[in-house]
């Protein structure tokens, strides 16, 4: 099965001539995949075999490989699976010299080693009990030795199996489960773990084991190519880190995708996630069928009883004792059996295009998964939709994605049989694409799918919920293609939307809600919703009322698709906010003027004591939604502070905040004219919107204490982050890319717009305020955004006299504070 030198087996049979002919074997690159773990398999054979024979072994004892070595299956740092078989006519001591004589070479090249020493009763009787033991047993084979020793032993233990199928298969799905639950869906991992996560390796195997009990089959199309991929990409991540490990981090990712000649780490884990959603989703057919048998099986004692006599007297007859098989109907065509959606015996789907899409509709609208015998049918012979879709497909689509979380297994059922993207083409671009954010769950297409369940709870809230799932279902559809996802998404879900059915009106709001679906969240936490210029410029762009409705649930929608830490009160706070002020803009009102507003009750009095103290004010204001538990961005409370002004205001006040380990959502700065019989000169007043990292807020009047400190000079601030930063050090990681700062055409007539994206951490803001105030520029607000470890904070800043910086002037600015913050 090998090409390699005689001399590597029978030269040298000891550890040095095999380390050498292991060695080449795995650098030779005219070798890989299959034949190289063959290869690998027969070498480690010829030579374990050589340590058993020159042990002078007596008769009746065997050396078996099991698991993945006795399926001939080795990856280049591969435990080797062992088991000396022994039929216990020969003494321990013996036995025991013998195991040494074989162990300890395999230990002394650093191999690792799963070993043990059994008789065939110790095997079938450890097998019994724990069935890690059962599975890799049943692919034991014989290395050296007593092979018939061997081959009763299998035939014993295969004999058990499937005696013990209908106690042992539960077990065997809970452990499948619990697995899956400990370590993630391998097909939307950004690490995936290849052997242990659900759709890996170690699910490879239970169907294996399944079909061995002959209780039921996995689904074979596209399986043996899925494990070879999986074992492939194993390989390679063996050889690029030489390391026993299968984790393909993140940073291992270029090495392995080069060692398997992939263009790149995403083409490596769409080769890997297409692998595992295949396993995958065999594994839920085989699942379902096993416990269906097992659950008729289990019912057939009690129907006995039932039919009592009866039985006996009808025996002759065919389908006596059996329950007649009931077919409820759902739609045209489509009935639900035995648990499970097929076609109807009338159903034709050769003569009805509309077939798959009324079938999957009726599986989620039941909750039920659609069988794989209907969606191979309807794969094989359906016939094709006309194009534009007639009326009754566009329905069928609107109710499969409007069924909720039921709508997920229903289109995964479709995807495997290739169904998605004959009726979607476009679909094939974003099918298993990883997304690199780690703020994001799913791969892109299962994140369409998730915000379409996510929509499917809103769509009380808008007039076209057709328009909105169809919206949701292919706003990100553009991510398969290079630039703008959203501008490329406008013209992809412009084309579907017409190919599908939808009238002109109704397909260019489709498309301006795809163009314009991050527009409302980056609007409302990135820029100054008191400036008349981001509310009419959101206007502009969304046009309708009926656009602003469906952007609005599907800003929501695709930010609960997306992760935890996407949407939270504080956000969905700030987006509806902006939402009511877009729709009165549209509705014909003028925007306020924010120069015009008089400053509140509560900060007229705060600036009031300022002036008349010389010296700090502040207060708290509880907000009454924020920090409920669980919440992963709080709402947080308002901080005002209201001091005579001076320099230093706005780092100083940030590294408090730090200190105290208060995260800043927004702030306002606002000079106030006070009349002058109160005194001279104008006072600040800044308005805040903070949240707690952790635990209760600070006491008002120690944020007081030390803001006057950092203003006096008595509190280093840098000093004391730095020392916090040293105390805790951050855990080595993947280097985070440089800080980016940039201008950002807002069209404020208020303000010059400056956004800065960088690594999140303690004390940006101040550093981000020092800057600001070596460059003499006021800071007119600032608000803040975070996802993940990354933060979006973005600045209005003004000349001293409240005046816009030149373009220049801002192109300069941004790149000093840029240069501050590396």
């Amino acid at each position: 099965m090998t090409s390699l030198d005689e001399s590597d087996t029978t030269e040298d049979p000891g550890p040095s001539g095999y380390a050498a002919a292991r060695l080449r074997l795995l650098t030779e690159k005219a070798q890989s995949g299959p034949p190289r773990r063959t290869a690998l398999a027969r070498l480690t054979d010829d030579w374990l075999a050589g340590l058993f024979d020159a042990a002078a072994p007596p008769r009746g004892v065997a050396l078996v490989a099991v698991g993945g070595y006795g399926r001939g299956e080795l990856s280049p740092r591969s435990d080797l699976d062992l088991l000396l078989l022994h039929d216990g006519s020969t003494d321990a001591g013996t036995v025991a010299t013998l195991a040494d004589r074989v162990w300890y070479p395999v230990w002394d090249l650093g191999l690792a080693l799963d070993h043990s020493v059994r008789t065939p009763a110790e095997a079938r009787r450890t097998a019994s009990e724990d069935l890690k033991v059962q599975l890799g047993l049943l692919d034991a084979r014989t290395v050296a030795g007593d092979g018939g020793l061997v081959a009763t032993l299998r035939t014993a233990v295969l004999a058990d199996w499937r005696n013990q199928a209908i106690r042992r298969l539960p077990e065997l799905d809970a452990l499948c489960r619990e697995r899956a639950e400990r370590s993630g869906e391998l097909q939307y991992l950004l690490e995936p773990d290849l052997k242990e996560a659900r759709g890996g390796l170690r699910d490879a195997q239970a169907l294996r084991a399944v079909a061995a009990s002959w209780l039921a089959d996995a689904p074979r199309e596209g399986l043996d190519d899925a494990r070879r991929r999986l074992l492939d990409a194993r390989d390679a991540l063996h050889l690029a880190t030489g390391r026993a490990t299968d984790r393909l981090a993140l940073q291992e990712q270029d090495a392995v995708a080069a060692e398997l000649g992939l263009l790149d780490a995403d083409t490596l884990l769409r080769e890997v996630y297409e692998a595992a959603r295949t396993i995958s989703y065999a594994s839920d057919v085989t699942w379902r069928e096993v416990n269906r048998v097992l659950k008729a099986r289990s019912a057939r004692p009690r129907l006995r009883g039932l039919l009592g006599g009866r039985g006996r007297a009808g025996a002759g007859r065919p389908g006596a004792g059996k329950p007649p098989v009931e077919r409820t109907p759902l739609a045209e065509g489509v009935v639900e059996m035995d648990g499970e959606v097929v076609l109807a015996l009338s159903a034709r789907p050769e003569r009805d295009p509309v077939l798959p899409l009324r079938a999957a509709a009726a599986a989620a609208q039941a909750g039920l998964p659609l069988s794989l015998h209907a969606v191979r049918r309807l794969a094989a012979t359906a016939k094709p939709l006309p194009v534009p879709w007639p009326a009754e497909a566009r329905e069928e689509l609107v109710t499969l994605l409007g069924a909720g979380e039921s709508t997920v297994p229903v289109w995964e059922a479709l995807e495997a049989e290739g169904l998605v993207t004959r009726l979607l083409p476009d679909w094939e671009r974003v099918r298993c694409r990883p997304q690199r954010n780690p703020v994001h769950t799913w791969t892109v297409d299962r994140h369409l799918v998730e915000t379409a369940v996510r929509a499917a709870s809103l769509t009380r809230r808008v007039h076209r919920p057709d328009l909105l799932l169809v919206a949701a279902l292919l706003h990100d559809i553009g991510k398969g293609w290079p630039g703008d996802h959203s501008v490329a998404g406008e013209t992809i879900a412009h084309d579907v939307a017409t190919r599908i059915g939808f009238d002109r009106a109704d397909v260019a709001v489709v498309a301006t809600v795809v163009r314009h679906h991050l527009l409302l969240v980056e609007a409302a936490t990135r820029r100054d919703l008191d400036d008349p210029a981001t509310v009419q410029t959101v206007a502009a762009a969304v046009g309708t009322t009926g656009a602003l409705e469906l952007l609005h649930a599907l800003t929501e929608a695709d930010a609960l698709a997306t992760g935890p830490a996407a949407w939270s009160s504080w956000r969905a706070s700030l987006v509806a906010d902006l939402v009511k002020r877009v729709a009165g803009v549209l509705a014909g009102e003028e925007p306020p003027d924010p120069e015009a507003a008089a400053p509140s009750a509560e900060q007229e009095r705060l600036a009031i004591e300022a002036l008349r103290t010389g010296e700090p004010v502040l207060t708290l204001h509880t907000d009454p939604l924020a920090d409920a538990p669980g919440e992963p961005e709080p709402v947080g409370v308002e901080l005002l502070v209201a001091l005579p002004e001076r320099p230093g205001v706005l780092p100083a006040v940030a590294g408090v905040l730090a200190l105290h380990r208060l995260t800043v959502r927004a702030a306002e700065l606002r000079a106030v004219a006070l009349p002058c019989e109160l005194g001279d000169g104008p006072v600040l007043v800044l308005d805040w919107r903070v949240a707690a990292e952790y635990g209760s807020l600070p006491e008002a009047h120690r944020l007081r204490a030390d803001l006057v400190r950092a203003l006096d000079g008595s509190l280093d601030i840098p000093a004391r982050l730095a020392e916090r930063d040293a105390a805790y050090p951050r855990r080595r990681g993947v280097t985070a890319p440089p800080p980016q700062v940039t201008v950002a055409p807002a069209d404020s007539r208020l303000a010059t717009v400056l956004e800065v994206r960088a690594q999140d951490a303690p004390g940006l803001l101040h550093r981000i305020g020092r800057a600001l105030e070596g460059a003499e520029v006021r800071v007119r607000s600032a608000h803040v955004s975070t996802l993940g470890a990354n933060a979006v904070d973005t600045l209005y800043v003004t000349r001293p006299d409240g005046s816009l910086l030149a373009p220049e002037e801002a192109a300069g600015l941004a790149k000093t504070l840029e240069e501050a913050l590396r």
